[in-house]
């Protein structure tokens, strides 16, 4: 039985991209692409319908087939149901308690069941598993770095949510130091200056200062991070993804120093496949990647 054509939604702190995904193949139907910046400290109802309106425009080339939704989602959500649980981060909190799956669902003019969930972190991973960075390994582990931290482990082929945001680390908790907040705050306290996120750095001055302490800052925490994570469990590799993951030549330096000197030979993957990863692992809620490996 052909599998169906699925719209795959990556929606993040501040911003959200579609696409529509086709289950047979695990591709990306490029002229369904679409994207926009999202205010993650809008009105509610600002913030739904800024996604309604790309979820629409990607579905224009879906032509009259039954519409399905496989939606990656930052935590802490209730996936099941659709409702939105974040209110201690800096995003999305006038989303708090608020039926999502229903209100999307209302507005698309489609039936809740149509719409599925899946972590954020998780899709990455997923789509990463499947044709990324992380194929062709059994126990791996994902972590996002953006506007928040986002984590993911993956056996056998099926991730799922880690939720390490929280995770208590050095003075504070994982997400204080692995997300664009730590950026942004560290960059003020060494220049007096205000910046939006990583990608306002002149990324070509990062062996400068104040920008290469910064990296070199954010490096070691990472690696602090990792060492952590191994300790724990032996992954076979951890694959980095999100928005601070492309300036990753600024940092992985760092970050392979102290993985070297405390004797961590893990393999650490920078993601291939992009946001691509997470609307293929979105979409995927319709169709495990064992099933669609099965069918190309």
């Amino acid at each position: 039985m052909k599998k169906p054509i699925v719209l795959g939604v990556d929606i993040g702190g501040s911003h959200i991209t579609a696409a529509l995904v086709n289950l047979t193949t695990g591709t990306l139907l490029p002229e369904s692409r679409q994207r926009i910046h999202v205010n993650s400290d809008d009105a509610a109802g600002v913030i739904l319908d800024n996604w309604c309106q790309v979820i629409k425009e990607s579905f224009i080339a879906l032509g009259n087939e039954k519409k399905l939704i496989g939606i990656a989602m930052p935590g802490p959500f209730d996936y099941e149901k659709g409702i939105s649980l974040i209110k201690d981060q800096d995003k999305f909190k006038t989303l708090y308690q608020i039926n999502i799956k229903n209100e999307l669902a209302g507005r698309l003019e489609i039936e809740p069941e149509c719409i599925r969930f899946i972590n954020d972190a998780a899709g990455f991973l997923q789509g990463e598993v499947y044709g990324g960075a992380a194929r062709h390994f059994e126990r791996v582990a994902g972590l996002t770095l953006g506007t928040g931290l986002g984590s993911a482990f993956c056996k056998d082929g099926i991730a799922e949510d880690a939720a390490l945001w929280n995770a208590k680390f050095k003075e504070g908790i994982a997400e204080d130091y692995l997300s664009t907040r730590w950026f942004t705050s560290r960059y003020f306290q060494l220049t007096g200056k205000v910046i939006g996120g990583v990608k306002e750095l002149n990324l070509s001055e990062c062996q400068e200062q104040p920008v290469q302490q910064i990296f070199e800052e954010f490096g070691h925490n990472l690696a602090q991070f990792i060492i952590c994570l191994v300790q724990e469990n032996p992954w076979e590799a951890i694959v980095l993804g999100g928005n601070i993951s492309n300036a990753h030549l600024c940092f992985m330096p760092y970050v392979q120093q102290k993985l070297d000197e405390n004797g961590v030979t893990t393999e650490i993957r920078i993601a291939e496949l992009k946001e691509d990863a997470s609307l293929i692992g979105a979409a995927s809620c319709w169709s495990t990647l064992a099933e669609i490996g099965n069918t190309t």
